[in-house]
């Protein structure tokens, strides 16, 4: 592939990177992932 095609890949999938990150803020799933990664952490500490 030449580099035009590559730089206009990396720049679609960033774009679409960009696009889903938008939508899990608005759907406010960073507060599942947070509730999820507590979790793993106390677990693994030994609390929960």
């Amino acid at each position: 592939m030449n580099k035009i095609k590559i730089r206009w890949v990396q720049c679609f999938i960033t774009f679409i990177a960009i696009g889903l990150f938008m939508v899990g803020i608005i759907n406010q799933e960073y507060e599942a992932v947070y509730n999820k990664a507590v979790n793993i952490c106390l677990e693994c500490i030994g609390i929960g």
